[in-house]
C-alpha cells in the first residue's frame, strides 16, 4: 500500500481532523507501543500499520477498507 493510500483510508475512516490526531496521539499496542507516526518514520511497512489500525479500531474501519 502506497503511504497516500494510507492516509487517505485513514481519513474516510476517521474524518481528516481526527485521523491526524489518532496517527500523533493514540500509542498502538500492535505497533510495539508507538503511534502510527512513530512506526511509520521508524519505516514499518504501510500494510502493516494499516493492520493494526484495523486491530485496534475494528469497529470504526469499514470492511471496504480493511
Amino acid at each position: 500500500m502506497r503511504l497516500t493510500d494510507f492516509w487517505a483510508r485513514l481519513a474516510e475512516a476517521f474524518g481528516p481532523g481526527y485521523a491526524a490526531s489518532i496517527a500523533s496521539d493514540q500509542v498502538l499496542p500492535e505497533l510495539g507501543g508507538r503511534t502510527i507516526e512513530q512506526a511509520l518514520a521508524a519505516g514499518e511497512a504501510t500494510h502493516v500499520v494499516w493492520r493494526a489500525v484495523v486491530a485496534a479500531y475494528p469497529d470504526r474501519v469499514p470492511a471496504r477498507l480493511r
